[in-house]
């Protein structure tokens, strides 16, 4: 079978993989140069199913309406009268009960950890590196009053079988040398041991490039997307700058950007970009740098050891599809690395870049095949884990376009639009 996958960030790569595993004829087509050059190629680097839970809670109103007269919170509201942005806000309401915010959570999690698995195979098939760090991911919190709220968060994810170790400021030290340094601002933490780190933009560049050199996969750079033509209930074409593209199949992983595409064929998706920004720095002093990722979950950071770099992701800004940032939009993140590793790394010469995620209201990704055409599958929406369930999804939707069971339950999971 002839398949087009569309997008190449971290979850196209990985979808072009599972299909040339399964004996698919695969081409690829992305706007960039390279892969993981737009989602993929900043993120906080975390891959973490305990940090699966959904965004739309009880809590997200409170947020939602703290961020607009708060402008250093984590989280960044822009109000605008955009349809898509409105329509986006009023279903990510419908989602924030309880009961919802937990069966959204459980889905998650479910595809977070069969992600891991799929990841571990991938990685001893390929040998692809990507700076990657197995020793878990720290959650930290600066009172006790905050550190009690998220051991008590956290349970869910320790009742569905995660190994989850509560610690104190010393043990913090203790599996993090390089927070001995800011151990006083502490209260202490939760260590998620199946958690890990790595660099999506490298683990993607290089399982392209194994791809195309090993399973045959055809990677067409530079190529923008113009329209998807269809007939009848089948894509025919993708229509693009360079020519058009025909196969038996096509698999939308294009983020951001995949509502824009489905809506000039008639297909509706309820997804939105949010904003992320991060810094990438060169260490300096090894001994006061960390030895593993973390979140403050206080500050609403994350960071990762990426070989001689740290890497630190902030912010949630609703901000459209607009890219462009500012010095002033990494101030609060440079305050904060600077009193948790300080001279650590050349925070001043640090990378700058921010990002879009592509968020659905649940918060769970948008995986299957599409109703109006029988051969577009989708595979977006994966928002701040991305990177976490981008193997798992890659093999779910493998699946599902081969008539096959997957392997892992997916009930709730399958897109019905």
């Amino acid at each position: 079978m002839k398949v087009i996958v569309l997008g190449a960030g971290v979850v196209g790569v990985t979808t072009a993989y599972h299909l040339a595993q399964a004996g698919c004829e695969v081409t690829v087509i992305d706007r960039q140069a390279a892969a993981a050059s737009e989602t993929s190629y900043g993120n906080a680097g975390l891959i973490t199913p305990g940090d699966s839970f959904a965004w739309a809670s009880p809590a997200a109103l409170k947020t939602f309406v703290s961020s607009l007269v708060k402008p250093d919170m984590g989280i960044k509201v822009k109000p605008n009268l955009d349809p898509r942005f409105i329509a986006w806000t009023l279903k990510f309401l419908g989602q924030c009960t309880a009961k919802k915010a937990l069966e959204n959570t459980e889905k998650k999690l479910r595809l977070s950890v069969y992600a891991r698995e799929q990841m571990a195979a991938l990685v001893e098939k390929t040998g692809v590196q990507f700076d990657r760090v197995q020793k878990g991911v720290l959650y930290f919190y600066r009172s006790q009053e905050t550190l009690d709220h998220g051991v008590a968060h956290m349970q869910f994810m320790a009742d569905k079988g995660l190994p989850i170790e509560v610690l104190d400021r010393e043990g913090l030290v203790r599996h993090d040398s390089g927070l001995k340094h800011s151990a006083d601002q502490l209260a202490g933490g939760i260590l998620c041991g199946v958690d890990q780190t790595g660099d999506s933009c490298k683990f993607s560049r290089n399982l392209a490039a194994w791809c195309e050199s090993t399973m045959g996969v055809i990677f067409n750079w530079g190529t923008s997307i113009k329209t998807i033509e269809t007939t009848g209930n089948k894509v025919t074409k993708i229509v693009t700058d360079k020519g058009d593209f025909t196969a038996d199949a096509y698999i939308l992983a294009t983020g951001c950007d995949s509502p824009l595409l489905l809506s000039e064929i008639g297909v509706k998706l309820a997804l939105y970009p949010v904003k992320g920004y991060s810094i990438t720095a060169k260490i300096t002093d090894d001994s006061a740098a960390p030895v593993m990722g973390g979140v403050d979950d206080d500050k609403l950071i994350a960071y990762s050891r990426l070989g001689d770099r740290i890497r630190v992701a902030c912010t949630a800004e609703f901000a459209g599809w607009d890219r462009t940032h500012t010095p002033a939009d990494f101030k609060t993140v440079l305050k904060t690395i600077k009193e948790l590793f300080p001279n650590a790394a050349d925070y001043e010469g640090a990378e700058r870049w921010a990002g879009l995620r592509p968020m659905t209201p649940s918060s769970v990704p948008v995986m299957g095949r599409t109703r109006k055409y029988s051969n577009l599958l989708l595979n977006t929406g994966h928002g701040h884990v991305g990177w976490t369930m981008s193997c798992g999804s890659g093999k779910v939707v493998t699946d599902l376009l081969l008539g096959r069971e997957p392997e892992m339950d997916t009930t709730g999971l399958i897109f019905k639009g």
